[in-house]
């Protein structure tokens, strides 16, 4: 069980996780010089939260059949503008499909939090609301969502659901969240690439030494063509893609309360070793890499001139003047000795502290969990399903990559810290100094680094 002394306001900080919330963001390919942008890092004002504790399942309704109940009534949904390309077809899709009518509201990602916090304190807060996954700690800490465990355990499909998001929204041994929007993070390389570098575009890496030995093939092809890049300025996406390597080897990067760091570890030593080195040996792009703060991370691979990289799990708008999608290969992200794992972020949600109608706000949850909505919706949108049993489907099934995507989620872990936007998001927080003395700077300071991330992780 995870023991955290409950808060008395709601202290969220205002920070996006790029790449484990919306992938879709940066498709816009580098110019010359590096890119000016930079993480949104305000923190949003915190609200008191009310003394009245979160409704009990017990008060909520002891009518509700298995799948909640769909009887007409109108509903409120609130999501962030960042994940609303994924929010709004599920909404459109269970209204015309329901007598229960949804109203989405759509909030600018950096004022969601606020938003939030300012109903939570006015005893105002929806029948329905997502939050970023790694943000789902804290809101379940404040009592802002209802307890839904006896109604999760109740559907026919409960054991087929991903567990990681729910985990994530699990306080006190309570589950208060499903998973909404998924994102993962993978290794994607470039066939063209590798073909020209003698190395066989079937044969993916099995390992982190061998993701930097065919990095470093690419890059030997010189010119401006680059063997890998990443973000290295960026929290957030070393977060998303460097700790399932880790993950991959069985090891941890924080204790289950999230209030201990393991980033000091032989095994994460290990990993910061590895892309120094290729640092070092110039098969990573720079400087580019160096002060890449997040917002145009991803774009580097479709300038068709990077070997390798980490990714997040999807083809969208990959395909350009500069990259064949047929060129795409995708590969799940291995440990230091093998193993595979993934990063499970986008959203989870739950119903409202505040909601009247749990029981129908829950018939909303059963359907987004199930087989219409994971298939004919979040399928074919080219999208990953959050249930394991429905990868291999009519939409993915065409296409061994999307079967890949929807089957690693699985594998996959999310990270629970209270104060995790503080310690990893922040571009002033303590891992980010941590990632850049390991990488570009004095590696000796690797465990004084983490110290100063624990301090951060305290209560």
């Amino acid at each position: 069980m995870r023991y955290h002394l409950r808060l008395p306001s709601l202290a969220v900080a205002a920070v996006v996780l790029f790449s484990a919330c919306s992938p879709s963001g940066a498709t816009t390919a580098p110019s010359a010089a590096a890119p000016s942008a930079a993480a949104p890092s305000a923190a949003a004002p915190s609200a008191a939260a009310p003394s009245a504790a979160a409704p009990s399942e017990a008060a909520s309704g002891a009518a509700s059949t298995a799948l909640g109940i769909d009887d007409g009534t109108k509903l409120t949904m609130w999501t962030r503008a960042a994940t609303e390309a994924r929010a709004r077809p599920l909404v459109d899709a269970y209204n015309k499909s329901h007598k229960n009518q949804i109203e989405l509201t759509v909030t600018p990602t950096d004022d969601y939090q606020a938003k939030v916090g300012a109903a939570a304190g006015a005893n105002g807060l929806p029948d329905l609301f997502s939050a970023d996954v790694v943000f789902m700690p804290n809101w379940t800490s404040q009592g802002l969502f209802q307890d839904i465990t006896s109604k999760i355990a109740g559907l026919p499909y409960a054991d087929k659901i991903a567990q990681a998001h729910i985990n994530a929204s699990t306080w006190e041994g309570k589950q208060y969240g499903l998973p909404f929007i998924v994102d993962l993070s993978v290794w994607l390389y470039n066939k063209a690439l590798y073909r020209q570098a003698g190395l066989d575009p079937e044969k993916p890496p099995t390992t982190l030494q061998e993701f930097a030995d065919q990095a470093r093939a690419v890059a030997k092809l010189g010119g401006d063509i680059h063997g890998t890049f990443f973000g290295g300025n960026c929290g957030g996406c070393e977060v998303f893609t460097w700790w399932p390597i880790a993950w991959a080897d069985g090891e941890k990067v924080m204790d289950e309360g999230g209030t201990t760091s393991f980033l000091n570890s032989d095994e994460n030593k290990k990993i910061y070793s590895t892309f120094k080195s290729l640092v070092d040996d110039g098969t990573v792009w720079m400087p580019d890499s160096k002060t890449e703060t997040g917002p145009t991370w991803t774009s580097y691979f479709q300038t068709g001139k990077v070997g390798i990289m980490p990714w997040p799990a999807t083809t969208t708008g990959l395909a350009g003047d500069n990259l064949k999608l047929e060129d795409v290969g995708a590969t799940p992200i291995a440990g230091v000795n093998g193993g595979q794992s993934t990063f499970v972020g986008g959203d989870s949600i739950g119903i409202g502290r505040d909601s009247k109608v749990p029981d129908q706000a829950f018939n909303f949850l059963a359907w987004l969990e199930d087989e219409q909505a994971q298939v004919d919706v979040i399928a074919k949108g080219g999208n990953v399903v959050s249930r394991t049993d429905l990868a291999n489907n009519q939409y993915s099934a065409a296409d061994p990559r999307l079967v890949m995507f929807n089957t690693i989620a699985g594998q996959g872990q999310t990270p629970f810290a209270l104060k995790f936007g503080q310690t990893f998001n922040d571009p002033q927080g303590p891992w980010l100094v941590l990632l850049r003395d390991a990488v570009f700077g004095d590696a000796s300071k690797i465990d004084a680094d983490n110290n100063a991330i624990n301090d951060s992780l305290q209560p």
